[in-house]
């Protein structure tokens, strides 16, 4: 077995359970090491830590145990099926009315670098280390067996993900079965999903309960929905009875698929209308127009080293919502950025507010779904992060 030396003193987030170890925390390792493959970590007197996935970048491990096993059919399978008991705990697996969760969400599940999403029978797998990917046909076993008469098919979507030092990706594919893209529920409503062609595993579930919230919200509302994608927010405040819903991306290909989404829920209602814009140059000449504004824009920062930038871009974006919202209006604001804290973010959409003069109430902060769980032990994996704020 290869093994993972640490230095002395840098074995004490292991004692924490944080499963990630820093380049910078190694003291040796076994000579001729390969990316992706499974190691034994032991601190400078040599006792056993933890077992992982080795990579050669700045997260060096990725750790899948702290306890002394074997990464097997049999691990592989029994942290498939906690996952799964979890999703059946809350009420997501065998749901009426909702027939997509996900399954396995990296850290929150004990099994980081893995994401794997359900869409009514198939399962989107996506690896974002080469240890997972190397792992793939053992995680595809304990899906089927896990999963039984559920799964029609498996499907990785790690092509635009997975690091590419490694040299050994194939690209996108069924791993098991087929399928084609289909019709799936979440909370009654019906949405086409395409885990082929559409942005990370095709939908994003993380906003299933935040758009519960804004249908709420949503009665005799002229409803602006930014970053619209395939028009989930649109489609709940349809459902919640808003006069008017707008919808806008700068994909073409997005505003198609939100209206085919709306078409599908509310056929011939032309209580909605789709724009292909720039949302900051939409929200320059939508002032009082809007008493409900979805500002839910892609990642503006998905590492360290960019995430100044992120912060004015954030800044910029919730300045220009909160200036053009009508007065008694809301603003369902989000940021998908890992690096941007919850504190950071309340920071900046602060700074925003005030640079507008205008009165602002904060009614809920929000976060991601029981489907997407954060580990205790570690902190980063709330990557979702969001404001509902009352504007005067």
């Amino acid at each position: 077995m290869n093994e993972v030396i640490l230095k002395k003193g840098k074995e004490r987030s292991l004692f924490r359970y944080h499963p990630w170890i820093f380049s910078g925390a190694i003291a040796s390792t076994t000579p001729g090491m390969n990316e992706g493959e499974v190691v034994k970590v032991y601190d400078h007197e040599r006792r056993f830590l933890a077992t992982g996935h080795y990579q050669a970048r700045s997260i060096a491990v990725r750790v899948l145990s702290f306890e002394e096993e074997e990464i097997d059919h049999a691990f592989w399978t029994k942290r498939v099926e906690r996952a799964y008991r979890a999703r059946v705990a809350v009420g997501l697996a065998r749901a009426d009315d909702t027939n997509l969760y996900r399954l396995i969400h990296g850290e929150g599940d004990g099994l980081p670098g893995l994401i794997v999403d359900f869409y009514a029978g198939v399962a989107v797998v996506q690896f974002h280390s080469t240890g997972m990917y190397l792992s793939r046909a053992a995680i595809t076993r304990a899906l089927v067996e896990v999963l039984g008469d559920q799964l029609i098919a498996v499907y990785d979507k790690s092509e635009s993900i997975l690091p590419s030092k490694a040299g050994l990706y194939q690209g996108n594919g069924y791993l098991h079965g087929n399928a084609g893209s289909f019709v799936v529920l979440e909370n009654g409503l019906s949405f086409n999903v395409d885990w082929v062609e559409g942005q990370k595993t095709g939908f994003f579930m993380d906003q299933r309960e935040n758009r519960v919230l804004l249908e709420r919200y949503a009665r005799g509302k002229h409803v602006l929905n930014m970053f619209c994608y395939t028009g989930g927010f649109s489609c709940y405040a349809m459902r919640g009875g808003a006069d008017q819903v707008h919808s806008v991306d700068v994909s073409a290909k997005a505003v198609e698929l939100t209206n085919e989404n709306v078409a599908l829920n509310f056929p011939n209602d032309d209580r909605h209308e789709a724009f292909v814009e720039d949302a900051f140059r939409f929200l320059e000449h939508s002032r009082d127009v809007y008493d409900l504004i979805v500002l839910d824009p892609p990642a503006f920062a998905k590492h360290q080293n960019v995430l100044e930038n992120a912060i004015q871009g954030y800044k910029k974006l919730n300045r220009k919502g909160i200036e053009a919202i009508r007065s008694g209006g809301l603003i369902f604001t989000f940021s998908c950025s890992q690096v941007m804290t919850k504190e950071l973010f309340r920071q900046t959409v602060f700074t925003a507010a005030a640079n507008t003069g205008r009165e602002v109430k904060i009614l809920h902060q929000l976060t991601q779904p029981a489907d997407h769980p954060v580990s205790i032990y570690h902190p980063e994996g709330e990557y979702l992060k969001g404001l509902v704020l009352y504007v005067e």
